[in-house]
């Protein structure tokens, strides 16, 4: 029991203690999380420019001209078109990496140290090293294609629109895919050795050993940072920032870069945020089915 003088007596309870350890953390969720989210929601609903807020309210105005802003679907499509394969891929490249460096790298401190360089590298300077790799002027790839033969001429990827998203992609994978090698990885580390030693006892084939014992082990830690990478994937925006400024054309331009170039060069912030309302809602349902699926798999195999 604590006891506080203030002229007169007041006591509390046992359970004071515990909730008053807990109102940091609600006084930072509201200040961080609930009053952004209430002040762009207001936001959406009015006439707002770049430092002259709600000039007007507009009411649904700005959802309505969304829903026929062909630019924007397109967006939503290319957002969606580039964080499901992207996000497969790395997890494809990542536990495939992780289960290497389980086999034959147990010791391995080194080269998982290596992995974590490009999580540390800045996102803009892994956009300029990639720049430079792509650059049809004495660039790596350009060079490597023009001495074996494979091209006549240097090759202007970034410049197309049919190889300029895929090589966005190739950079966010020399990215991210460590990030999953290194969860992936950790997970490995809880499995029991003797499960899959068992059923190599019993006849299994080291693949089928893989399929039926360490995959459905391995499934409710991969259907998490499935998740969280698919999220973080939706988020593209500096690469395509500082390779391609959404060109060209508009191929490359996803929901993300399309709110900046909205709020911060056209300045209607307004419209920017309606967007953004509608692009957290679109992220929310093509992530739902993978919610599901982690939530089915955290309870047959958590």
């Amino acid at each position: 029991m604590a006891t506080v003088a203030t002229g007169r007596t007041r006591t509390f309870g046992p359970g004071a203690g515990p909730r008053l350890m807990v109102l940091p953390m609600v006084v930072g969720l509201l200040a961080f999380a609930v009053y952004p989210v209430l002040y762009l929601t207001v936001l959406s609903f009015s006439k707002s420019l770049l430092g002259k807020p709600f000039q007007a309210w507009v009411g649904l105005a700005n959802y309505g001209k969304a829903a026929h802003d062909q630019t924007f679907l397109w967006s939503l499509a290319r957002s969606a078109a580039f964080a499901l394969p992207v996000t497969l891929a790395e997890l494809v490249a990542g536990v495939t990496v992780a289960l290497l460096l389980q086999s034959s790298l147990r010791r391995g401190h080194v080269v998982r140290t290596l992995l974590l360089l490009p999580l540390m590298t800045p996102p803009i300077m892994v956009a300029v090293a990639w720049r430079l790799i792509l650059s049809p002027v004495g660039g790596l790839l350009n060079t490597i294609l023009t001495r074996t033969g494979l091209a006549d001429q240097p090759v202007s990827v970034l410049g197309s629109a049919t190889w300029a998203m895929p090589a966005i992609g190739l950079a966010d994978a020399w990215q991210w895919t460590p990030f999953v090698v290194l969860l992936t990885y950790a997970a490995l580390q809880t499995q029991s050795e003797e499960v899959r030693h068992a059923a190599l006892v019993d006849g299994a084939s080291e693949w089928r050993a893989f399929w039926s014992v360490t995959l459905p082990l391995l499934l409710p830690a991969l259907a998490a940072i499935g998740l969280l990478r698919m999220i973080g994937a939706f988020k593209l925006f500096d690469l395509v920032y500082a390779l391609t400024q959404g060109g060209p054309g508009f191929s490359t331009t996803v929901g993300s870069y399309l709110i900046y170039r909205t709020g911060f060069e056209k300045f209607d912030v307004g419209y920017a945020a309606a967007l953004t309302m509608l692009f957290g809602l679109f992220v929310g349902v093509v992530t739902l089915p993978v919610v599901l699926l982690r939530d089915r798999v955290l309870r047959q195999f958590g």
